[in-house]
């Protein structure tokens, strides 16, 4: 597994798959959690056997190590470690994917260095970083597209329970069927293993005091005149596509992609789909 060297001196791991000569430029893959290894992104379902991907471990995650100061798991502060990545691929810029909370972390790195990233895909965004919220009954209206399966009832009242701010823990592990297009023992094992995974000391400290100035990245974002591509699972409750569409609506060259049967992991639940809509928009 290769590694390089973070500026503060912490070593970290990437992974590189996919064709060596593949078209276009690398795909750099930031992971969600927050702070979760990139081994869930795996081949991004089947987006690998046509391009080449570089999935980064974060600091303390997978086979990165620990660094010495914790609070450098902060989004803003990660910024560097991306951009110390593309200097030891030798690139002079990089297609870019975010997933989730990395989508945080990809707007950052273009706050910071547009001029590195040649094309942009975030994938069923976070949205702290441009601060966008979701209203409650935009998630609940795209959890009511999954009335229909038979978990439905109790995961939409701890739903209704978390989006009126009185989700316990409890709450929260009940509402997993919305993020999965098919609640079935793949997704159940994938969102366990999700769980194992995420260094949940990092996750605490990745959005905290001082990690986003949203207007200052807006302002930066509305002038960022690459192609951007931004993915929604059209029943995923944690970015719907209405707060999709309005992240897209950010930038002057966005256009969105909605993936029936979708949730926030659209790869999986909608595999064929996912690959042709993010390999044409990197070949065009």
């Amino acid at each position: 597994m290769p590694f390089f060297t973070a500026p503060d001196g912490t070593a970290l791991a990437y992974h590189d798959s996919g064709p060596a000569s593949g078209p276009g430029t690398p795909l750099l893959c930031l992971p969600g959690g927050p702070m979760q290894d990139s081994a869930y992104l795996g081949g991004l379902g089947g987006l690998a056997t046509r391009r080449r991907l570089i999935r980064l471990d974060p600091r303390g995650t997978g086979a990165s190590a620990v660094p010495a100061d914790p609070a450098s798991y902060r989004c803003d502060r990660l910024v560097e470690d991306v951009e110390a990545l593309r200097a030891h691929l030798g690139l002079d810029a990089v297609d870019l994917l975010g997933h989730s909370a990395g989508a945080d972390l990809a707007a950052l790195y273009v706050t910071r260095h547009p001029g590195r990233v040649a094309r942009l895909v975030l994938v069923t965004p976070g949205t702290a970083a441009v601060g966008l919220d979701t209203p409650p009954e935009e998630r609940l209206t795209t959890a009511r597209l999954r009335s229909g399966e038979p978990w439905f009832g109790p995961a939409y009242a701890a739903l209704e329970e978390v989006t009126a701010g009185r989700g316990t823990a409890e709450a929260f592990g009940a509402v997993a069927p919305f993020f999965h297009g098919t609640w079935d023992e793949a997704a159940r094992k994938r969102h366990g293993a999700g769980d194992r995974r995420r260094n949940d000391g990092a996750a605490a400290a990745y959005g905290g005091e001082g990690a986003y100035d949203p207007p200052a990245t807006r302002a930066v974002l509305a002038e960022f005149d690459r192609p951007v591509l931004v993915v929604a699972g059209q029943g995923d409750v944690n970015t719907p596509p209405p707060t999709a569409a309005a992240y897209a609506a950010l930038f002057p060259k966005a256009e969105l992609a909605v993936l029936a049967g979708a949730g926030h992991f659209p790869w999986h639940d909608a595999p064929d789909a996912f690959t042709e809509a993010v390999d044409t928009f990197l070949t065009a």
